[in-house]
């Protein structure tokens, strides 16, 4: 593993070789990028939904998003998600027969407090949910919703409240209005939401990494000049 220094290091060499408009990109756009708050979608199979909600995860500034493959594999929709799948970081779940306690459990041991979305719970409303720590938003199926054992796991439940006839939000108009909602109580709160630095240098390479060609090269050329130093 890289120590901090040389990732610095090889960031700003890499960067020479992206234009100034895209390096002041990234630098005003990770100061926006949190994982204080982060988004679990189990078992999505609608592939335009789900990349709807990556597509949102951008735009807010939400870094992690938690992929569980129970029996849908999930596949970027391009002409929805319009490439932000990009610019975050996709943890797939997928090895076992039921990923959901596998990913749970994960994010439990992080730190993070798990919350259920669900219209038939009313435990917290969207307005009254707590920020006092890490929060993963937990998303469900289209039909059926979260699975018992997501059910099970979660530590606290929220629901946007509805005033008309039909049962619930779309997912990714869910996904939507409780990551707007939330990002912007962080963004007004004295929670610190933002990331480390070594956080910053790690997505700010592998941003930089996407976008330059034969950046494998560059980076042979990098570490064998440090070598000769």
């Amino acid at each position: 593993m890289l120590h901090i220094d040389t990732k610095r290091e090889l960031l700003t060499y890499l960067q020479t070789f992206i234009s100034k408009n895209k390096k002041s990109k990234f630098e005003t756009n990770i100061e926006n990028r949190t994982r204080f708050l982060t988004i679990v979608l189990e078992d999505i199979y609608q592939s335009h939904n789900a990349s709807a909600v990556l597509r949102t995860c951008d735009c807010f500034g939400v870094q992690d998003i938690h992929i569980i493959e129970n029996r849908n594999t999930y596949t970027v929709n391009p002409d929805v998600a319009l490439g932000s799948s990009k610019w975050l970081t996709l943890k797939k779940f997928n090895r076992l027969k039921n990923n959901t306690e596998e990913c749970l459990f994960n994010l439990k041991q992080q730190g993070y407090t798990l919350v259920a979305t669900t219209p038939h719970n009313d435990e917290y409303l969207l307005k009254d949910l707590p920020m006092d720590g890490k929060v993963a938003l937990l998303f469900g199926t289209e039909l059926g919703g979260l699975s018992e054992k997501a059910i099970e796991m979660a530590d606290r439940f929220v629901k946007i409240p509805m005033y008309g006839f039909t049962e619930s939000f779309n997912i990714s108009v869910s996904a939507a209005l409780c990551m707007f909602y939330l990002t912007e109580k962080l963004r007004k709160s004295d929670v610190n939401w933002m990331l480390s630095q070594h956080e910053k240098i790690d997505i700010m390479l592998d941003w930089t990494r996407k976008v330059i060609k034969r950046g494998d090269l560059l980076e042979k050329e990098f570490f064998n000049s440090r070598s000769t130093r």
